[in-house]
């Protein structure tokens, strides 16, 4: 019987998290049911929202329940199926969690397909590219610069927490639009990166 090694999570950290907040499972595969698909997960994102999704407290979406593996934005790659929008083979993104395989139910509409649904992604780029620039990352800086900032050609543009992944990705994005772009960065380090990698205009620190 093929087996599925989980991380859980077990209790509820105050501060800092650790080892200890998680606990270590191996339990075996189910047969999937109709509608249903199963991922290999390859890769795991680590992202500053989980540390939010792990507090027992209301959000965009709901907290992560105790004794559930721990969520995390993934690729994937499908290994069965019983969906018809998901063959085998197919490399997928989305809300997953740590764990070697993840279950795609039938399409629920609940508010995680709301927030970060499973798609099929184009897999001649690297896969890990759509964690960052091409996931969540790039998507949430293109839509706040674009769809709410408005950012224009000849506009100056201040972005905080420029050298992160998000700021990174804002602040070029105004770049290419024709802005003059600022970053703020915390240390000499992550300023001069702004403005000799990043594209940024200038940096305060």
């Amino acid at each position: 019987m093929q087996m599925n090694r989980q991380w859980l999570l077990r209790h509820r950290p105050e501060g800092l998290v650790g080892e200890s907040d998680f606990e270590w499972r191996e339990v075996p595969l189910t047969p999937l049911g109709e509608g249903e698909a199963r991922v290999r997960v390859l890769w795991l994102s680590f992202d500053p929202a989980q540390r939010g999704w792990i507090n027992d407290v209301p959000g965009y979406v709901p907290p992560v329940q105790l004794g559930e593996p721990m969520r995390a934005g993934a690729v994937g790659q499908i290994v069965e199926s019983r969906r018809s929008d998901f063959a085998p083979g197919d490399f997928v993104q989305g809300t997953m969690s740590w764990q070697d395989y993840v279950t795609i139910p039938a399409a629920s509409g609940g508010a995680l397909d709301a927030v970060y649904p499973i798609r099929k992604v184009d897999a001649s780029v690297p896969l890990t590219q759509h964690l960052g620039v091409l996931g969540l990352t790039g998507l949430t800086a293109y839509i706040g610069m674009v769809d709410v900032g408005q950012v224009r050609a000849g506009d100056t543009v201040v972005v905080s927490g420029a050298a992160g992944a998000t700021g990174s990705v804002a602040g070029q994005i105004a770049k290419i639009a024709g802005a003059r772009v600022i970053g703020i960065a915390g240390g000499p380090e992550k300023c001069r990166w702004l403005t000799e990698r990043g594209g940024f205009d200038a940096a305060i620190d």
